[in-house]
């Protein structure tokens, strides 16, 4: 079945679970809760050390990247402990690639104990803060996963902080603090957060963002790749740029063995997107030149960062040695939002790696961010 009947058959079987969620499937408006459900999240395989905090699986209302309603799913984290200085603040966190399928989903590894971005969710919910983690749209429900489209992931973001301040029985308040925080794919969602929140989400009392290892030239990323071991991820982007913006027709411009091998990545988990297409180039799979046509070139575009600027502090932090996402791409970033006049501190870390650049980095965003959660002046280096 070829993926564009394959993401229709999904999206009209959700629309027919709908009507099953009860009451609350007649929520219509943007962060409105569909369905939120008691869950376990474990820090370790096997179910063997539970993470001390009421826990929600979520379904709900979103807006995907062509301004369409959608559901998406994810999880609230909210500490047992009270929170001793006002309304519990509420943390937005973007995770970096998972992978296609929903099997990946953050909330699926969550409940697995396998989800490695714990450790940095653990250091916000010491805070005594919440912490929404999205799924992204199609990662966790049914229809592809819209990977690297940008405005549908900063909407899910967006939209994770109101639902979580509308779960019942979570005592959260849509008056709270809100900062979100993302690194890779996650800061590209976290950057994109704050680029929309002024005209999609003003009513959110955001008060900084953090993204690290940011890919804000989604074609600089792409080149990049080109041939390399992480090249899956770059296909990955294109099958979900194709989900995203129907009339991009990926698969007329596949070759048959192309056809079968994006359409088998669909289920992949980020390992197998790599080992799946490693040492490949996008031109070993098509019969044109996809990324440089006029359609495709007018999507990327959309999707790149630094066109307008947040109302709000950024921290954005990325791996001097970054093989993946070039450290040139997150420096072009800063200076365009420097230059639109977003108080932006700029940290290069010296990390040899992509993933380091997350470990290193992550807690200095945390610790940022509990400053702008403090009302402390952000003081800016562009």
């Amino acid at each position: 079945m070829n993926l564009r009947v394959r993401a229709t058959m999904s999206m009209i079987g959700a629309l027919l679970l709908l009507p099953a969620l009860g009451g609350t499937a007649q929520a219509t408006s943007a962060g409105d809760v569909v369905e939120a459900g008691p869950t376990t999240v474990y820090l370790v395989p096997g179910k063997l050390l539970e993470v001390p905090v009421n826990a929600w699986h979520l379904r709900y209302r979103s807006t995907s990247a062509t301004g369409e309603p959608d559901v998406v799913s994810g999880t609230l984290l909210v500490p047992k402990t009270s929170y001793p200085l006002g309304r519990r603040p509420i943390a937005g966190y973007a995770v970096g690639t998972h992978g296609l399928g929903d099997r990946c989903a953050p909330s699926a590894s969550m409940a697995q104990g396998t989800e490695a971005e714990l450790a940095l969710v653990s250091l916000m919910l010491l805070k005594g803060w919440a912490v929404a983690v999205t799924d992204y749209e199609g990662l966790g429900t049914p229809g592809d996963h819209t990977y690297m489209a940008g405005i549908s992931q900063g909407h899910a973001v967006l939209d994770s902080v109101r639902a979580a301040a509308r779960v019942p029985g979570a005592g959260l308040s849509p008056d709270a603090p809100v900062v979100v925080m993302g690194y890779s794919q996650g800061g590209s969602s976290a950057a994109w957060a704050a680029q929309l929140q002024p005209s999609y989400a003003p009513e959110l009392r955001l008060r900084g963002v953090a993204a690290g290892g940011v890919p804000a030239d989604l074609q600089a990323v792409a080149d990049n790749l080109e041939g390399t071991g992480d090249f899956g991820l770059a296909a990955a982007a294109g099958i979900g740029l194709d989900a995203a913006y129907p009339e991009l027709s990926l698969e007329s411009y596949l070759t048959p063995e192309g056809a079968a091998l994006f359409d088998a990545a669909r289920g992949d988990c980020v390992a197998d997107l790599r080992a799946r297409f490693a040492g490949h180039r996008l031109s070993d799979f098509t019969t044109a030149d996809v990324m440089h046509r006029p359609d495709w070139q007018a999507r990327l575009e959309e999707n790149r960062l630094g066109g307008s600027a947040p109302r709000v502090p950024l921290f954005l932090y990325h791996a001097t040695g970054d093989e993946i996402i070039p450290y040139g791409v997150g420096r072009t970033l800063r200076d365009a939002y420097c230059a639109r006049g977003v108080k932006v501190l700029w940290t290069g870390v010296p990390a040899g790696s992509h993933v380091l650049g997350a470990v290193e980095g992550g807690p200095l965003a945390v610790a940022w961010l509990a400053s702008r959660v403090l009302g402390l002046p952000a003081i800016p280096n562009c």
